[in-house]
């Protein structure tokens, strides 16, 4: 498998900058081993991707939110452990769901953000994760993720 570095170039993805805190906490903390990152929504060079899944947003566009939102997560654990390739595999990912009521397909949405960090990391990419329906998520974002990479 190539570095992560290497395999974003590959896959023309660019990580984005580490999204300024909003409040009293660090967009992510390195321990031991291990880097974990806070949430982090959806924010694009057009702005925060908004809205309820399920009314306001459908499944293919909150993937793509999940997707964005995953690598402005890697973005942040790479700034903790050094960079990009000092990240060699995925622990854990959750992803919170902005969801109308009745919504149930949390899962698929979360597939967004799982499957590109597969497309990086490869079977280091597999992860165990949660996803999780909520009523609202700050800035009224579609979707938020954090995650815990190994080093």
């Amino acid at each position: 498998m190539s570095l992560p570095s290497q395999r974003l170039a590959e896959l023309g993805v660019a990580l984005p900058p580490v999204a300024s805190p909003v409040g009293s906490y660090v967009p992510a903390i390195r321990r031991g081993d291990t880097v974990q990152t806070s949430g982090q929504i959806p924010f694009t060079a057009d702005g925060l991707i908004t809205g309820l899944v399920g009314s306001q947003v459908d499944v293919g566009a909150a993937q793509g939110a999940a997707r964005v939102s995953a690598l402005n997560a890697l973005a942040a654990a790479a700034d903790a452990a050094g960079g990009i390739d000092a990240v060699k595999g995925i622990v854990k990912v959750t992803v919170f769901v902005a969801s109308a009521p009745g919504f149930t397909e949390q899962a698929a949405v979360a597939n967004g953000a799982s499957d590109v960090l597969a497309e990086i990391f490869g079977a280091e990419g597999r992860h165990i994760r949660s996803a999780v329906g909520v009523a609202v998520l700050p800035g009224n974002a579609s979707v938020e993720v954090e995650l815990v990479a190994r080093l």
